[in-house]
């Protein structure tokens, strides 16, 4: 890299870093206070907390990394264009290419990035952040809930235990069930003991009794059991093991191949075909973005008023085509058709910008684009004109 090119690069990578971090510790900050009833009402320490909130940025980086880029590449060309060195370079005779050469290396730097993040952080720390929540579940009768006492850890369910033995045995054990409107249940059990099997938790009860009614106005059910199983975070009866990930907690060789065991596979497989797609869709867009940059503002401005104007226009084209890939990526759940308009965005959109950054250098080329372009411009232009004319006639008329 030339001098200029590295002065370039350095501006851009520490705005991006600096931005980066301010909206990663903004989304921290909401995560953290959805997640505060871990501390207050489930008995968790504050490391619980942090980690929790920590393993959940990762799902959130590869929508917040591109946008950082974006806001830095036009922070930097803004301060270029207002230090008029952009100004000076053009009359030097140098053109936008010299500018876009460390900003496209740092969109590659972060598109790397992002796709690590897609690949190997976020299924990391979803599965981490799975084991977390198996392990609160757990702690929830196993700490939290005292004997002698009703406790009520969400609306609708409540515990309760005469006696904790000391190996972790629960006696004398009461659940009542009321979530469902149409169903409500209780579980009354001599003993009760806590068993994990891979992610899953499990209350094993014996020697009980449920009480089961699904109509007040018809007598309660009594099952009679020696063994029950509970699942502790549905609180229903399992019948089959249900270990599945999400498709998001998946790596890549468990998202192409799922296994035939996989229930959620089975019934929504669109699911795991828009994340794969949107994980290699993704670092397109730091590309995008900078080349957006580029053509919007990267070039020299002698007016504040036109600098302002196509920062807020490259900024809106940005998160324009983001929102598109996002609705898209839904879209490509439903059907696979879906799946090149997923890539065209990013892809078409950095090709127009690549249009309008050579037409700025190059005069005969863009009034060359100009001609080409005038015909369909106006079959556009024309149809709307008439609209607006016979819906606001002129006056006299």
């Amino acid at each position: 890299m030339t001098i200029f090119s590295r002065y370039v690069f350095k501006q851009a990578m520490n705005a991006v870093l600096l931005i980066l971090l301010s909206l990663s510790g903004v989304v921290w900050i909401a995560i953290a206070l959805r997640q505060l009833n871990v501390v207050t009402s489930q008995g968790q320490d504050a490391w619980t907390l942090v980690a929790m909130t920590t393993l959940a940025l990762p799902n959130l980086m590869a929508v917040i990394a591109p946008f950082a880029l974006l806001i830095a590449a036009l922070h930097t060309l803004s301060r270029l264009n207002g230090d008029s060195e952009l100004i000076v370079l053009t009359a030097a005779g140098a053109t936008v290419w010299n500018v876009a050469r460390p900003l496209i290396v740092l969109s590659l730097v972060v598109a790397a990035g992002v796709a690590y993040v897609n690949h190997v952080a976020m299924p990391w720390s979803l599965q981490k952040l799975r084991d977390y929540t198996t392990q609160m579940r757990t702690d929830l009768l196993t700490q939290v809930i005292q004997p002698g006492r009703f406790n009520s850890p969400e609306s609708g369910l409540t515990f309760h235990i005469r006696e904790r033995a000391l190996n972790g045995e629960l006696l004398g054990l009461i659940v009542h069930d009321t979530r469902d409107p149409k169903l409500a249940q209780t579980y009354l059990a001599e003993n009760g003991i806590i068993v994990k099997e891979g992610t899953q938790a499990y209350l094993i009860m014996t020697h009980g009794h449920i009480l089961r009614r699904t109509d007040p106005k018809e007598a309660a059910q009594i099952i009679v059991f020696d063994k029950y199983a509970v699942d502790l975070e549905k609180m229903e009866s399992k019948t089959t093991e249900d270990n599945d990930l999400k498709p998001r907690e998946r790596y890549y060789d468990q998202l192409v191949n799922p296994g035939p065991e996989s229930a959620s596979f089975k019934t929504e497989p669109g699911k795991y075909r828009a994340e794969l797609h949107e994980r290699f869709s993704n670092p397109l867009y730091p590309i995008a973005f900078v080349l957006m940059a580029l053509a919007t503002a990267g070039q020299a401005q002698s007016t504040r008023q036109n600098r302002s104007q196509r920062l807020v226009y490259g900024f809106a084209i940005g998160a324009g085509c983001r929102l598109g890939g996002l609705a898209v990526s839904n879209l490509v759940a439903i059907t696979p058709n879906a799946v090149p308009v997923l890539y065209g965005i990013p892809l078409l959109a950095s090709l127009i910008s690549l249009v309008i950054m050579a037409t700025a250098t190059q005069p005969r080329l863009s009034v060359w684009v100009t001609r080409r372009l005038s015909p369909f411009i106006d079959a556009i232009r024309l149809p709307i004109q008439r609209l607006f004319q016979r819906l606001n006639p002129a006056p006299g008329r």
